[in-house]
């Protein structure tokens, strides 16, 4: 019996220790397949993630959001997924979505950069002015040796009238960020604001030499050249350009280029830039274009022209003195004194200045004297 009792407790006492070492075992191997699940989420969010970016960035919006929701779903406490997910919304025009997910990019964490660059962005685009200003100091604070987020804070000044901050601001980190055209070509359009255009030249011309191959600096620059009467210069920065298959169909740059060839005395090439603006569909009713080509005409005594963009520019802008001014210039190259005094009466209604006046008087003068060199009995 005693050995019966041993032996039965012995079975016990083996198959307790079984059933805890299995118990054990099942524990750990429980824990290690959850470890094992969260590894392959974390790297399934992962994948999908990238796969969502390169659909954002290849503007393929839907696919990006399916795949940074896919993202989310999968490990929704990833900073970087929400504010993907922040900017495919805001290219969509869903500013409501795409704050809430920067906002919660921004609760998971603080110290993410872009949480902070892109809310700005998107407060911006609410114009919550205020609140984007607050965040693009966050982004700035955040990641001090990243120019980008400093001048986003500057230039938000700058739309809240805040110009002398946003100089101060980018001043005390321009020694941080020496060899950053940015920071320059920011601080060069705080100069034309504050109307000290030579020093605009300058800080563009910096901005130039640090990066050669910005177009944007280069059109500030030639816009600050003709500020200050650097036409020569200005002239051949606008040249470069209109030779890149990005800027040549600017009809702006044109135009500006046509006036600095008038002011360095080449007006036979800007009469050819006016007539290319002024021949196609678009330059039909391009005023500022017809008026240049006016004054060009007049310049190379080109009258029949002169008569043309008179017309032109009355029957586009009839309320603008220039115009008139064009069509009395042509009246009295060709002898109509009185049209002329006519033509010039109407400008100065308009509002044209100290010119017009002085014509009148130069008109006057010659009907004057044409009047007096008729016979006495008539004509």
């Amino acid at each position: 019996m005693i050995k019966n009792r041993l032996v039965l407790g012995a079975a016990i006492a083996a198959a307790a220790w079984a059933a805890a070492g299995c118990a054990s075992h099942g524990k750990y191997t429980e824990q290690h397949i959850s470890a094992a699940k969260e590894k392959m989420q974390a790297m399934k969010s992962a994948t999908e993630w990238e796969m969502a970016r390169q659909a954002f960035l290849a503007g393929d919006l839907e696919k990006a959001k399916k795949g940074v929701d896919r993202s989310i779903a999968l490990n929704p406490n990833v900073a970087k997924s929400h504010v993907l997910r922040g900017r495919v919304m805001m290219e969509m025009g869903d500013l409501e979505q795409a704050a809430n997910s920067l906002l919660t990019a921004r609760t998971i964490d603080p110290s993410f950069v872009e949480g902070a660059y892109y809310l700005g962005i998107c407060y911006e685009r609410f114009t919550q002015k205020d609140k984007a200003l607050e965040a693009y100091k966050q982004a700035a604070e955040l990641d001090q040796a990243a120019p980008q987020y400093a001048i986003a804070a500057a230039e938000m000044m700058i739309d809240l009238d805040q110009v002398d901050e946003a100089q101060e601001y980018l001043e005390t980190r321009r020694a941080t960020f020496e060899h950053n055209a940015g920071v320059r070509q920011t601080l060069g359009h705080i100069a034309l604001i504050k109307g000290d255009k030579q020093r605009a030249v300058v800080l563009f011309g910096e901005a130039r030499l640090l990066a050669p191959d910005d177009q944007a600096i280069l059109e500030d620059l030639a816009r600050a050249q003709v500020e200050v009467g650097q036409f020569a210069d200005a002239e051949n920065n606008l040249a470069k350009l209109l030779s890149s298959p990005d800027y040549k169909a600017r009809r702006d740059l044109q135009l500006t280029r046509a006036r600095c060839l008038v002011q360095v005395e080449r007006p036979m090439e800007a009469r050819e830039i006016l007539l290319g603006l002024t021949g196609d569909q678009s330059g039909s009713a391009d005023i500022e274009a017809w008026i240049e080509l006016g004054n060009v005409a007049y310049l190379l005594k080109d009258l029949q022209r002169v008569r043309l963009a008179s017309s032109r520019a009355v029957a586009i802008a009839p309320a603008r003195a220039e115009g008139y001014l064009l069509r009395a210039l042509y009246q009295r190259r060709t002898g109509d004194y009185a049209g002329a005094r006519g033509n010039l009466d109407k400008a100065i209604q308009l509002g044209a200045g100290a010119e017009a006046a002085e014509l009148i008087a130069v008109v006057e003068q010659e009907l004057g004297a044409r009047q007096a060199a008729v016979p006495t009995g008539g004509m």
